[in-house]
């Protein structure tokens, strides 16, 4: 969880409390990560699903001080989308991701706001937060 919440924090959000890592984790399907040679982990996306016709990746993130920051995260879609594509063939994929990650995206085929449609999101706080 350390490794994930230096990441998370170099990334430009908010480190969480292992117990909330754990429970997202435990209610993802899968994660994959991408660990430079140094040891470090670089890069990370998760992924969630109704396991009928809809997929949603989260946490796409990448170092942003490793070099290979575009290529990390481009090989971080490709995996997912494969994955997706071999495991849950036929749904619908979602996502947020940081504007860093565009580029891949739109490479994996991805269109942003297509035919003016934007999605909105609500980050749900604890109590007193």
């Amino acid at each position: 969880m350390a490794e994930l919440n230096r990441l998370l924090e170099k990334a430009g959000d908010s480190r969480r409390p292992p117990e909330l890592w754990q429970r997202v984790l435990t209610c993802s399907a899968w994660h994959l990560s991408v660990i430079n040679p140094e040891q470090r982990m670089v890069g990370f996306v998760r992924a969630t699903s109704d396991q009928a016709l809809n997929a949603n990746l989260w946490d796409l993130m990448a170092d942003p001080e490793d070099p290979a920051r575009d290529e990390v995260l481009l090989a971080l879609v490709q995996a997912a989308l494969s994955r997706l594509r071999r495991e849950l063939a036929g749904c619908s994929v979602s996502l947020s991701a940081p504007p860093e990650a565009l580029a891949a995206l739109e490479h994996c085929g991805f269109l942003v706001d297509p035919g003016g449609i934007r999605a909105m999101g609500l980050r749900l706080e604890g109590p007193g937060a």
